[in-house]
């Protein structure tokens, strides 16, 4: 079995800004400290100081919120690298501390959970810190040719991006990866947040979106088949999202009366961990989920290429009470593009009331043939 290279085109040097203190967030495993220790190693002219935030020297010297105790700690460091920041109660005061007085110091920060992180920085590092969202790797990060992807093309739909799972050439560890990590997010994690009572039920709520990609979702029918009440589907979805396994997207709407807004969609930010939540791993040919996979597998290389491009593109999808839709719309500086995703080779009509409502906007059909032309840049 073939295993894919890659090569990361964000990078720490280039995202970091004069006085301000750089936050990565991501999943769990997806090379954000990889990353950092890359960055590491190129600053081997200065003094650097890193840690994790289970080190219980740092955390009691941070959680002291003592700014003399604090500076004297940065004092004598050009670069302070903290991975899984997310572990230090007082994380954003004490950072804020060190920013104010050293302005010239590289403070770099990691975290899992962006509930954990951002909780944990909030107000005191507001207008002091920017971010840096780590996804698995997309399809223009990958070190092949268009054919090398083309032929791996099933492996992504469903195994996912993850590094270590591209790494993995054996299909059996591959979903051993997957299913561990599923594990280590929906139990081990979820259990480190007050939040959740019952990872049981957070599963439960994952599985029920996993078999809905590409639906419109109603909480009050996750609940009922979580067997929970809507108020506590609605926090265990927007936790999800929080801990990177999904990204909910709007229904697009300029306010026509026959658009539909209020209900959500859900992604799984990769593939694999979409499929290993519910213990799926079978070849395309033996499966009839194939529509929502590629549906899924396209909406996060769109979502992917965006951030890395730093486009700033919103995504939405469109449907009205007629029952006229379209996957995926994706809005750049007010100019909207509708998105077709489809697995075969065949174009889709443009709905009507689309057309009527919108006609500046042109519908792009993404299938299996084409979908690379979109997807990275021309060699």
């Amino acid at each position: 079995m073939y295993y894919m290279k890659f090569k990361r085109k964000q990078h720490i040097l280039e995202a970091l800004v004069p006085k301000r203190v750089l936050v990565i967030y991501g999943p769990r495993r997806v090379g954000k400290t990889t990353m950092l220790k890359d960055y590491i190693d190129t600053q081997s002219d200065k003094r650097v100081y890193f840690s994790t935030g289970d080190d219980i020297d740092l955390r009691k010297i941070i959680q002291s919120e003592r700014l003399k105790e604090i500076l004297d700690f940065a004092r004598p460091f050009d670069v302070i690298a903290i991975d899984e920041a997310q572990f230090i109660p007082s994380i954003g005061l004490g950072a804020k501390m060190i920013i104010d007085a050293f302005p010239e110091k590289n403070i770099i920060l990691t975290g899992s959970s962006s509930l954990d992180l951002s909780n944990k920085i909030g107000e005191p590092l507001t207008g002091r810190h920017f971010t840096l969202t780590l996804f698995p790797l997309s399809q223009g990060e990958m070190d092949g040719s268009r054919f090398e992807l083309n032929t791996h093309r099933e492996d992504f739909l469903i195994y996912g991006s993850y590094p270590e799972v591209l790494n993995e050439p054996d299909i059996e560890r591959k979903k051993k990866i997957l299913t561990e990590l599923v594990a280590s997010y929906l139990f081990k994690d979820a259990l480190a947040l007050e939040a959740v009572r019952s990872p049981d039920t957070l599963l439960n709520i994952a599985k029920c979106l996993a078999f809905q990609v590409g639906n419109e979702v109603s909480i009050n029918e996750v609940a009922r088949t979580a067997k929970t009440d809507a108020k506590t589907a609605a926090k265990y979805l927007d936790l999800l999202e929080k801990m990177f396994i999904i990204r909910r997207v709007r229904g697009f709407s300029r306010n026509l009366r026959n658009e539909i807004s209020k209900k959500p969609k859900y992604y799984f930010l990769d593939n694999g961990v979409r499929n290993a939540v519910i213990s799926q791993f079978n070849s395309l040919s033996l499966r009839n989920d194939i529509g929502a996979l590629w549906e899924n597998f396209i909406f996060m290389e769109l979502l992917k290429k965006s951030g890395i491009e730093e486009t700033y593109d919103n995504y939405y999808f469109w449907r009205t009470h007629t029952g006229q839709e379209i996957d995926i719309i994706k809005e750049t500086n007010g100019a909207l593009t509708a998105i077709e995703c489809k697995w075969a080779n065949s174009a889709g009509a443009t709905p009507s009331l689309w057309k009527e409502a919108y006609p500046q906007a042109p519908l792009l059909t993404v299938h299996k043939d084409n979908y690379l032309d979109m997807l990275i840049k021309q060699p």
